[in-house]
């Protein structure tokens, strides 16, 4: 949570992410009941890709992610995630990342191997070179398994995850399981959409 108090001195990053939260709780959040992926029950359900693939939404996370990659991993070179829910992530953050001057290159890890060709678990431009340090996104952590595939798979193929960084941390034990593999970083957690 550091990086986030270091950066929430910044008026602009505190008013975007202000921004973001306002449209994750009106576009994204309800608090009803679902099974989630994982089979376990809950009352948090949020479907960040109703604020991922919405103009503005796509926007303030390109800033906000791109401004945290900065801050707690200067040295990346790439970000990417677990197709689906990490793609329009890691979009934002690559053309934000373009026109502030220090591009992040985008890479998309399948969920099963590409079934042609070279059978690769990974998506990535020519421009990213094996051994880059490279930022894990993630919309939302529950249990940390999909962040913990994107994990095993980037460093499969040849890349040194530095960090994650993620929209929403449900406060559901996946925090513990990722920061076991890499540090974690998120912008809000649970308690911001229950207060």
């Amino acid at each position: 949570m550091s990086a986030l108090v270091a950066l929430s001195s910044s008026p602009i990053f505190t008013h975007q992410r202000a921004r973001l939260l306002e449209l994750l709780r009106t576009l994204s959040f309800q608090e009803r009941e679902v099974t989630l992926s994982s089979g376990l029950k809950s009352n948090f359900y949020i479907d960040c890709k109703q604020v991922t693939l919405d103009a503005e939404g796509h926007f303030l996370i390109g800033q906000l992610f791109r401004a945290v990659i900065e801050a707690v991993a200067p040295a990346a070179r790439g970000v990417g995630g677990l197709t689906l829910g990490a793609d329009p992530l890691a979009s934002a953050v690559a053309t934000m990342s373009f026109l502030s001057g220090r591009p992040l290159h985008a890479f998309i890890v399948r969920k099963e191997p590409k079934g042609h060709g070279t059978g690769q678990w990974l998506e990535q431009p020519g421009r990213l070179a094996p051994g880059a340090p490279v930022v894990i996104v993630e919309d939302v952590v529950t249990t940390g398994a999909s962040t913990l595939r994107a994990i095993e798979r980037a460093r499969g193929a040849g890349f040194e995850v530095a960090h994650v960084v993620a929209l929403v941390d449900r406060l559901e034990g996946g925090r513990e399981a990722v920061e076991a593999h890499a540090p974690l970083t998120t912008l809000f957690t649970r308690k911001d959409f229950l207060a």
